[in-house]
């Protein structure tokens, strides 16, 4: 079987793939009739993995695949087919971990060749059209993997199945279960602890990350232990991430990473992903110092989510491009010349709280950031310079935009719902609450037989979903229950678990696999153990299994997420790295905290208290007094009376006695 000989994306659901629909490479999506016709041609597969909002991705597209000449060797030499990464993470996560098992650095656009039935035998990352930066010419490259492939087709198909081998064996393989121990977040959380930056914040080195499941390891060090340094490494994390030109200062949100150790020049792509985990971070981070930096900078990055990343039906876009009219960071960059004719007379007032620097190698204009100084007197002046704000915001309106991937992710808005829930809890918005529900509500109506896709762009919807879609959405599902008092999400959770058994559970009942079991086109079936810049798929599902049953009180539910954490913590016990999501998942199911309050709605004492202290190992559930019907549990299967206020802490199957004074309630709640 073979495909016809043309670019075949213009009809796909990828934004970053229609990107491609124009090249003169007879480009396929990945499905198993484009496997076939290589198979069928007895020709190697070139795959090529990115993202829209990727940066390299594109000077590699503009280079090479938009070039007559690179084209025609690709089209005579290769069955190409283009990937999503954020469309297929499982197929991205195959061929990133062969490269790294071939002894090389990882990152996008992603550059493997495969045998005709998808077994990698070499690869790369980003190659220049013709050779410089100390790398092959993408021709020259070409050529020599078909002269290798015609002259050495058995030994390259030889290294192909090891290497497919030790790529199922690291992604896919069973190890015995872990026994659960509270040292785990302990140690990890004293390496990580020692890898930070005392003096930049973030790890130490370039470039820096957001890196959110460490800092979230670090945090739950603290909240249990106690141990002070953990809570402000993430503090001065945030900090002087929120300083940098890695945070817009202009419009709100975060940039994906900086390429420099002061978080100060950035790749300027804003991904959903990062900014949902900012806005938990600096929730948390609120809760525990009261300091409204972290307060401003979760309503701003709320304000620019719902501004420019909602699309139609109310969920939120996959990312921002970094680039806009071919270059890098020009929507958001700005001359000194630029900022004294949009604010006249007011420059040198904004001046007063921020700072422009375009450092050696940087060759666009000045990145905005601040000092420590200037970061804390614009909280202080904060009425005053939002007016300011306001106006360069809208003279950068009238820039060319940079692109934007519409696609909804399933996953990613599960992430972002949740932020939004707890957030608009703490901080008392009822509208962020409101735009949680209506994104949770497109997302979950878009299933097909219960079962929900795992990318949407406007009617086109990519099935199956995978596990970390279930999981993700359980979890905001829960997070919307304890924001609303809602039962119908908890309903939903339930109905996202059972998908999950139901599609991705293995044979043994220990765990669960990223793909659903009739998805028929990935080579390897992987478990989703390891941690990318969210939290692992499988660290996902453990949590959305101790919240759902800590809000039920369903024991066989609860006996599930202990058998699955205990597998996953012996499967991660063997990874090189990646698995901070799975321990801090497992300290959950070792400690999970449960808070059952009784309080009048129309005039709670008790649970703003809960709202304002916000903690990730906690699951509360309020009851309205006097209720009778469908009243949770405390543990032991013990139904709390609801004649009047009160508030219950639970710690796995021991609950403290009974508070009703809301000061108390606070110490209880409040890690000092």
């Amino acid at each position: 079987m073979t495909l016809p000989a043309k670019n075949l994306l213009a009809e796909v659901a990828s934004p970053y793939l229609q990107q491609h629909s124009g090249n003169p490479v007879h480009w396929r999506a990945w499905s198993p009739a484009a496997l076939a016709e290589a198979k069928a041609l007895e020709r190697p597969i070139l795959l090529s993995i990115g993202y829209a909002a990727c940066h390299w991705c594109h000077v590699m597209a503009h280079e090479s695949f938009e070039n007559d000449t690179v084209a025609a060797v690709m089209n005579r030499l290769f069955v190409n087919i283009k990937v999503d990464r954020e469309e297929r993470p499982d197929i991205d996560q195959i061929y990133m971990a062969a490269l790294h098992a071939m002894g090389e650095q990882g990152g996008w656009p992603l550059t493997m060749f495969l045998t005709p039935d998808g077994k990698p035998f070499w690869g790369g990352t980003y190659f220049p059209r013709d050779a410089r930066y100390g790398r092959p010419g993408f021709i020259q490259v070409m050529e020599a993997v078909d002269k290798a492939w015609r002259e050495k087709r058995e030994s390259l198909a030889q290294s192909a199945d090891g290497l497919t081998s030790h790529v199922e064996a690291r992604l896919a393989g069973a190890h015995g279960k872990a026994v659960l121990d509270r040292d785990t977040l302990s140690d990890l959380a004293g390496r990580i602890d020692g890898m930070i930056d005392r003096d930049l914040g973030g790890l130490r080195g370039a470039p820096k990350f957001p890196n959110a499941p460490f800092m979230h390891t670090l945090w739950m060090s603290w909240l249990r232990d106690g141990t002070a340094s953990h809570r402000d490494a993430v503090l001065l994390s945030l900090e002087k991430m929120l300083a940098g030109g890695i945070y817009d200062h202009v419009g709100g949100g975060l940039s994906r990473y900086s390429t420099d150790a002061e978080w100060l020049v950035p790749h300027f792509e804003k991904m959903l992903y990062d900014n949902a985990q900012l806005i938990r971070l600096c929730n948390w981070a609120y809760a525990a110092t009261g300091s409204d930096l972290f307060r401003l900078r979760i309503e701003d990055t709320v304000e620019w989510l719902l501004r420019e990343m909602r699309v139609d039906g109310g969920a939120f876009a996959a990312s921002l491009d970094a680039d806009s009219d071919g270059e890098e960071g020009l929507f958001y960059t700005w001359s000194k010349d630029d900022i004294d004719s949009v604010l006249g007379d007011d420059s040198a007032l904004f001046f007063n709280y921020f700072t422009l620097s375009a450092p050696h190698g940087w060759e666009g204009k000045p990145i905005i950031h601040q000092t420590e100084a200037q970061q804390s007197l614009s909280i202080a002046d904060h009425d005053q310079l939002a007016s300011l704000k306001q106006i360069l915001l809208a003279a950068r309106e009238q820039r060319v935009r940079p692109g934007r991937d519409g696609k909804a992710l399933t996953d990613w808005n599960g992430l972002m719902i949740a932020a939004l829930a707890e957030a608009g809890r703490a901080l008392t918005r009822s509208d962020w609450i409101e735009a949680a529900a209506q994104a949770f509500s497109h997302i979950a109506g878009a299933s097909h037989e219960g079962r929900l896709p795992h990318s949407m762009l406007g009617g086109k919807k990519l099935f199956p979903a995978l596990s970390s879609d279930y999981a993700a959405m359980a979890n905001a599902a829960i997070a919307l229950f304890e924001a609303t008092g809602d039962p119908n999400y908890v309903e939903r959770a339930r109905h996202f678990v059972t998908q999950l058994d139901d599609w991705h559970q293995d044979g043994e009942g220990t765990g669960y696999y990223l793909t659903a079991s009739d998805s028929g086109d990935v080579p390897i079936r992987i478990r989703g153990d390891v941690d990318d810049a969210i939290p692992s798929a499988s660290s996902q599902i453990i949590e959305a299994l101790v919240r759902l049953s800590s809000v039920t009180g369903d024991l066989a539910l609860q006996e599930k997420a202990w058998v699955t954490a205990e597998h996953t913590m012996g499967r991660a016990a063997q990874q090189a790295y990646g698995q901070a999501g799975i321990v801090n998942a497992c300290a959950l199911a070792l400690e999970p905290l449960k808070l059952v309050v009784i309080d009048p709605i129309e005039s709670p004492s008790l649970v703003p208290v809960a709202n304002r202290n916000p903690d990730p190992r906690r699951v509360d559930i309020v009851v309205q007094v006097g209720t009778e019907a469908n009243r949770p549990t405390l543990p032991g299967g013990v139904l709390p009376p609801t004649d009047k206020p009160g508030a219950w802490l639970c710690t796995g199957q021991v609950c403290l006695p009974v508070v009703t004074d809301p000061d108390e309630l606070e110490r209880l709640l409040r890690r000092r």
